[in-house]
């Protein structure tokens, strides 16, 4: 066997492993996003939701039903176009996921108004439920970040053996800012950690008493969160956003913005040159 010949199976075998990995992973990212629907009370009762329109649509009357087919594949073909619009804008899989149930909201109860007005009356009721019972989860892993309780903090700024940087996030899982944003900080956490920057998490949710002591309000709907601080051997270098309620971001939090604002890039810069 020549060696160009070796070398293209070898190419091949490469470029199949990685095609089955790829695979691997759709596959594995299907499997736990169904089993997020059936353990999740969020996703199931909007699943449940959604799929009682097919009973409810199967007795709808006779002279409505293709005007209602029409209208259901407008509104079919509008969800898509808005999905695919927000795939693409949107950096995580949580405010991808918040948008589109939103869109799906909306064109349903479009469509029910055409059935009968109280169909439509009914899904307004159970979404609204659904949006009081329920709550839709963030990203669940820390990514390399630790978990911090404020005391556990404290000591970690005042410990001059910790690293030279700490980049905290104070965030609350009842907010939706902190839920659509909650994958960007640990993803940061993995690509940026090293033994000169270390990443945090404090849930003012469980500690709110804490939110005066760093400047966070919590006022306005916690508008301010989440809120990112960066310490320099405990010492507060910068924030997002500033400490003024009115200073809350209007731009959806994004690993991008993140990275340009404490200037990520220099500090993994200077842990590889030693400065």
């Amino acid at each position: 066997m020549s060696h160009e010949t070796s070398k293209l199976l070898s190419s091949t075998a490469r470029r199949d492993s990685s095609e089955i990995a790829n695979m691997e992973k759709k596959r594995e990212g299907v499997i736990e996003g169904m089993s997020r629907i059936v353990s999740d009370p969020y996703y199931f009762l909007h699943f449940m939701a959604f799929f009682s329109y097919l009973p409810i649509r199967s007795s709808a009357a006779p002279y409505t039903s293709h005007r209602l087919f029409d209208r259901e594949i407008q509104a079919f073909l509008a969800f898509l176009m808005f999905s695919a619009i927000k795939m693409v804008r949107e950096e995580t899989w949580e405010a991808f996921v918040a948008d589109s149930l939103l869109y799906a909201k909306i064109f349903l109860i479009a469509v029910s108004l055409i059935m009968d007005y109280r169909v439509a009356v009914w899904f307004s009721i159970i979404f609204s439920v659904i949006y009081l019972l329920a709550q839709q989860p963030a990203f669940s892993k820390l990514g390399t970040a630790k978990k911090l309780t404020p005391m556990q903090l404290e000591d970690l700024l005042s410990d001059g053996n910790t690293t030279k940087y700490w980049l905290i996030e104070f965030f609350a899982c009842s907010s939706s800012k902190c839920v659509r944003s909650s994958r960007c900080f640990p993803e940061l956490s993995i690509t940026y950690s090293n033994n000169l920057l270390s990443f945090g998490t404090v849930d003012l949710g469980l500690f709110p008493n804490t939110a005066a002591k760093f400047g966070i309000s919590l006022a306005g709907g916690m508008s301010q969160l989440p809120t990112y601080i960066l310490f320099e051997k405990g010492v507060e270098v910068s924030r997002f956003p500033d400490f003024y309620v009115d200073a809350a971001p209007s731009l959806p939090i994004t690993k991008k913005l993140l990275c340009q604002h404490f200037e990520l890039d220099r500090l993994l810069l200077d842990y590889i040159n030693g400065t």
